[in-house]
């Protein structure tokens, strides 16, 4: 149902059935007695190999079963091709640790037990040429006590639990946004999830196709990107703390809503990052900003010449502002700096326009629990330290100093 849902060639599914061993001939001599639900039952190793290639980016070749013959399919297989979500199903996936540790969502389909024998009878009969002796028998010796010493245990591991199965919509539903967000998101932000980026719209994609545009105007460049600025701005204030609030109505009702974070201030790092403040004093009145200035000798940014905070900047939620996140390391000074000062890495909000891919992880692998918010990641960063394909020198262009 997750798959019909989604509808989408980025999402493929894989069985652990498929990775059933094949029983020698001593084993299909006495098939009535082989165990076919105990872990033993599998070969978890080539289950191994398969999901890490394809979590690798590669396709792999899996296996075709034949439950009536036993067997492996000798000239057959499934291509599987590598995709962004891969969906591993089968009832003993959480039995091996190796296995779980490759998922990043455990689900467990808790169904009642008269469900699930009905199921395996229809099953069985319908689609593997069994009897109903033979089933029942199965049932009684090998699957029930294997669902007690394997499958239940492995509940605990479970992520989210879904009861009813298929019968519960609301759960596949929320699984299924779930994932559509995630194919939404950009690969880093997959990787850290400490980094935003603002949901894309053709307003938004517009916008950049501005001020990316070498020949637009002075005047044209700052108003769109204080468009841009003032959308990051409000997205990253979304991050903050809220208390709930009740207040009384013209009408005399009630309204319960949410009052903003009082401890607050906003960092520039000059000088591109002052462009952003007007969009910061705009959506918060009254609201304290410091600057940090950092010397760039070629990139290293490590030299810091000039800093101004709040004296209680370590009692409030930092919004760092600076609209390029190129290679990171004027960011890491500067947050460097915020937390000597006293600041939790964990609230310090870092607002920019582009990030390049290095940045981001520059900064995420030394900082993982502050936040980054912009409103497009772009490719790379060339030898001279650019952004591309960029918007050049935003501090110039935005305060007319390019000429």
């Amino acid at each position: 149902m997750i798959i019909q849902q989604l509808h989408d060639h980025r999402v493929v599914l894989v069985n652990q059935d498929s990775f059933y061993r094949g029983l020698n001939p001593e084993e299909l001599e006495r098939v009535h007695e082989y165990n076919f639900d105990h872990p033993d039952a599998f070969d978890t190793e080539q289950l191994l190999e398969c999901t890490r290639k394809l979590i690798s980016g590669q396709g792999v070749h899996v296996p075709i079963y034949d439950f009536k013959k036993h067997q492996r399919s000798s000239d057959s297989f499934r291509q599987v091709n590598a995709s962004d979500v891969i969906i591993l199903e089968g009832i003993l996936v959480f039995h091996d640790q190796r296995v779980r540790d490759l998922m990043n969502m455990k689900i467990f389909v808790d169904a009642d037990a008269d469900v699930r024998l009905a199921r395996r009878i229809r099953r069985d009969t319908v689609e593997r040429g069994r009897d109903i002796n033979s089933v029942l028998e199965q049932y009684a010796k090998f699957v029930k006590p294997a669902f007690d010493d394997f499958v239940l245990p492995s509940k605990k591991y479970a992520d989210v639990i879904i009861p009813r199965g298929g019968d519960n919509h609301v759960a596949i539903d929320l699984i299924v946004q779930h994932i559509r967000t995630k194919l939404g998101q950009h690969d880093l932000c997959k990787i850290y999830p400490n980094v935003y980026v603002i949901q894309s719209t053709f307003q938004i994609r517009g916008m950049h196709t501005l001020i990316r545009d070498r020949d637009i105007s002075k005047h044209d460049f700052v108003f769109y990107s204080d468009r841009l600025i003032r959308l990051v701005v409000e997205h990253g204030l979304g991050h903050l703390p809220f208390t709930e609030k009740q207040v009384v109505t013209p009408t005399g009702s009630v309204y319960t809503g949410v009052d903003f974070c009082k401890k607050l201030c906003g960092v520039s790092i000059v000088r591109s990052g002052e462009s952003m403040e007007n969009a910061l004093r705009a959506c918060c009145k009254g609201i304290k900003i410091g600057k940090i200035l950092i010397h760039r000798d070629g990139d290293n940014g490590k030299q810091l010449i000039y800093e101004k905070l709040p004296k209680d900047i370590s009692e409030r939620h930092v919004l760092l502002l600076d609209p390029v996140l190129a290679t990171g390391n004027s960011a890491n000074q500067a947050i460097e700096l915020l937390i000597q000062k006293g600041v939790p890495e964990s609230h310090i909000i870092f607002l920019n326009l582009i990030s390049a891919p290095e940045g981001i992880h520059c900064v995420c692998k030394r900082f993982p629990s502050l936040k980054i918010v912009t409103s497009e990641i772009d490719i790379e960063i060339n030898e001279e330290y650019r952004v591309i394909p960029g918007l050049g020198e935003f501090g110039d262009r935005y305060f007319g100093t390019d000429d």
